[in-house]
């Protein structure tokens, strides 16, 4: 192993090498907007944030396009990824919006969230608050509702490698 020390000022893509070398849960959030399933990746996501009242938390990339459009729906799905999803992970994190969902199983409730199956923890939300961070935006979500999966394991991510 090779220490390094970088200057982290003016380069993203060095900052991005080393944030993914810290182990990641990834999540999924989605919902029904206007009648179309709408879904997308998110590897920056914090449970705890509160406890009391339960929120968790995601940054999102003040570029997507995907957002803006979740943002309108009144409850959003968060999955967290697991292990069945590791051969599917940059298929849902396409910019290919709509093909992020094809061959992968998922279903919505009364409230349009979306759920992945397969996923050991589902989150059902709406937006409490939403604050800029440079080049991304952190979006509080106040938790509603859970339903754990204790059979299937959460995915993480470090630089490009899923494990379980």
């Amino acid at each position: 192993m090779t220490d390094e020390f970088i200057d982290f000022i003016d380069d993203a893509h060095d900052i991005r090498r080393v944030f993914g070398d810290i182990p990641s849960t990834v999540a999924a959030v989605g919902a029904v907007v206007d009648g179309t399933p709408v879904t997308m990746v998110v590897s920056s996501f914090t449970v705890g944030v509160s406890h009391e009242p339960p929120m968790v938390s995601v940054a999102i990339q003040r570029t997507s396009t995907t957002w803006p459009v979740l943002a309108r729906a009144a409850r959003l799905g968060v999955s967290v990824l697991g292990e069945s999803h590791a051969s599917k992970t940059r298929q849902l994190a396409s910019r290919d919006s709509a093909g992020r969902l094809a061959d992968i199983a998922w279903h919505q409730n009364e409230n349009g969230a979306i759920f992945l199956e397969g996923s050991p923890i589902w989150l059902e939300c709406f937006t409490q608050h939403e604050y800029p961070a440079g080049d991304h935006a952190i979006i509080v979500l106040r938790v509603e509702r859970v339903h754990r999966e204790a059979r299937n394991r959460a995915l993480v991510w470090t630089r490009d490698r899923a494990s379980c």
